[in-house]
């Protein structure tokens, strides 16, 4: 298994890292010594800042990881620039809520793209790299509503279930290279887009608590230790795996 020269720094990719948990997840890992790279639909200055006033590496980029073209050239540009990506964090994602009946194809072909799709275009890109240089982390943020769904999230539990696969079947084609591939399964976790969307409307943070074994809401640092582990020489060893990260709402 290959590593890194002493003193070198990885590369890692965070998509939707511009708020939620995608910054979380960038601004830990500029923690852990790593150049981190952003990609999101929309400017990153504020994730460049914090990483930045905490003494990291930051670049980012707009990318829509829907569109395969997009993906490419983002990819090209980050290769041109490091060579290869280490580390690949998937957390952009959309979340809309509809009823099955209400749902149409279009809104149904979206999500998919956005949140499935998405992880297919991003590891095309990325995961050549890392099987040449022998070491490779992918993290991809799925959701518990793949083992709880609630109503009106039928297209985004599938979306998120898909991903669960991905990750299962992946990591027994790739792990003889060094590469570890793995999900997260938050719960409800306050960010802004969940703060301004339809979770905050129904009230579902106050129901979801109640059924919590921990007593309060998700926030993305919650989700950033299991990123760093599961990004690390630390889990070696894990792989093919969904951690569910929701306070204990779907421990049963």
């Amino acid at each position: 298994m290959a590593s890194e020269p002493e003193g070198a720094k990885r590369v890692a990719v965070v998509t939707g890292g511009a708020a939620g948990i995608g910054q979380g997840s960038a601004l830990r890992l500029a923690r852990d010594g790593h150049i981190v790279i952003v990609a999101d639909l929309g400017p990153a200055d504020e994730t460049e800042k914090l990483i930045r006033e905490a003494d990291g590496e930051v670049f980012s980029a707009r990318c829509d990881v829907a569109d395969a073209d997009s993906v490419a050239q983002f990819a090209a540009a980050v290769t041109d620039r490091f060579g290869h990506v280490d580390i690949l964090v998937h957390s952009a994602g959309i979340y809309p809520m509809a009823s099955f009946a209400q749902t149409d194809w279009a809104t149904w072909r979206r999500i998919m793209d956005v949140n499935l799709d998405s992880l297919f275009h991003l590891t095309k890109a990325f995961l050549p790299g890392m099987e040449r240089h022998g070491w490779g982390r992918i993290a991809v943020m799925a959701a518990a509503t793949s083992h709880v769904g609630p109503p009106g999230m039928v297209a985004y539990a599938v979306s998120k279930s898909g991903l669960n696969g991905f990750v299962s079947t992946l990591a027994a084609e790739v792990g003889e290279h060094g590469i570890t591939v793995n999900a997260i399964a938050p719960g409800l976790i306050r960010t802004p887009g969940t703060l301004s969307g339809p979770q905050q409307e129904l009230g579902l943070f106050g129901a979801m608590v109640t059924s919590q074994a921990i007593k309060r809401t998700g926030v993305p640092d919650d989700l950033a230790g299991t990123v760093s582990f599961l990004t690390s020489d630390e889990a070696a060893f894990m792989t093919g795996q969904t951690l569910v990260v929701d306070g204990g709402f779907a421990r049963a």
